[in-house]
């Protein structure tokens, strides 16, 4: 394990595009295996993100999310993706 969870680790992409998640910050950040992450570009950078578990959407943990907030960061997500292809497809005249 590494010393701080906050230093920057290398790992390896492989020809599928395929990274693993440092076992570390799975355990930390609560990310199954198998499981699902978020992953999006945000201000130049590649963020992951855990997508929330049923357990931890439906009942006793059900207080500590808004109703529907998973679903909107979805659609957000698939908005901003939807949208910088077309912007790639039909870039604009602008200089």
């Amino acid at each position: 394990m590494v010393g701080s969870r906050n230093e920057p680790r290398v790992v390896r992409v492989s020809q599928k595009g395929q990274a693993t998640i440092p076992k570390g910050l799975r355990e930390k950040f609560g990310i199954e295996t198998p499981g699902r992450v978020f992953v999006y570009e945000d201000q130049g950078r590649i963020i992951i993100e855990p997508v929330p578990s049923l357990d931890k959407l439906h009942g006793i943990h059900a207080g500590e999310h808004e109703r529907g907030e998973v679903l909107e960061r979805v659609r957000e997500i698939k908005d901003k993706k939807r949208k910088m292809r077309v912007e790639r497809l039909h870039p604009s005249e602008d200089p």
